[in-house]
């Protein structure tokens, strides 16, 4: 499965409708989370919203993502070793407030497991093509303490909430 994402934030259809457009011509099936948008795909299961730990079940299942050029998504699909091709949001089509995914994708450029597509024309080329799975990132030792104090937190409220 290819996982498309356009973030939480705002509507992003430029790239769900092309990712649409190019759904029937992938060698697998796509889950879009499309958010705000007002386009609704017709060749690929969508949800508007994804909660985070479907979300990333789903990034832990997915061959690869698609994405806007949203770090959140980015620092994820490197925790699970997945591949990704980013497509920037622009301001000049008023797809956000400025530019900062451009210089987001600049900076990402070159890593292994990063793809930028810019336009269609690009996402078509990269879809076409096999990308192997970036190596693991170093582990964080204090990070990964963090995010298992906080999981154990919300586990620990989820069951007492289950009591009730």
């Amino acid at each position: 499965m290819i996982l498309l994402t356009v973030g939480t934030q705002l509507p992003f259809d430029r790239l769900v409708e092309i990712v649409d457009r190019l759904a029937p011509t992938l060698p697998e099936p796509i889950f879009a989370q499309v958010g705000h948008c007002q386009y609704r795909p017709i060749n690929m299961e969508w949800q508007p919203f994804v909660g985070p730990i479907e979300f990333e079940q789903r990034i832990e299942d997915c061959s690869y993502l698609i994405s806007h050029a949203g770090i959140g998504t980015f620092v994820m699909a490197q925790k699970h070793c997945k591949p990704m091709i980013l497509f920037p949001r622009l301001a000049v089509l008023n797809e956000h407030r400025n530019d900062h995914q451009l210089a987001t994708v600049r900076v990402l450029e070159g890593r292994p497991g990063v793809y930028i597509a810019h336009d269609e024309d690009d996402l078509v080329r990269l879809t076409a093509e096999r990308h192997p799975a970036p190596n693991p990132v170093d582990p964080l030792p204090d990070r990964d303490r963090l995010r298992g104090a906080i999981a154990k937190l919300i586990d620990t409220e989820r069951r007492r909430l289950l009591r009730f």
